[in-house]
């Protein structure tokens, strides 16, 4: 996974060939992964996509290696 800053409290979370899969979001102390799917005409569908059952694990921060084990870790693939 790739995590890129969008500002203080959202990190952006890529697949490792670019897709945008979700984000993590700071909430009270906590980074928190919102997944993130798109319909077929390209719309953003928020709590979708390939890591849905992922939505809302926490993170202690937005450090790309224990992102990328656990969400993975979890879905039992590589994106």
């Amino acid at each position: 996974m790739q995590l890129s800053p969008v500002n203080a409290t959202v990190v952006a979370v890529h697949t490792a060939n670019g897709a945008h899969v979700g984000s993590l979001k700071k909430v009270g102390g906590t980074w928190k992964f919102k997944a993130m799917g798109y319909d077929a005409a390209g719309g953003m569908e928020p709590g979708h996509g390939p890591l849905t059952d992922q939505h809302n694990m926490q993170f202690d921060a937005p450090d790309a290696a224990e992102v990328s084990a656990r969400l993975l870790g979890a879905l039992g693939s590589t994106l």
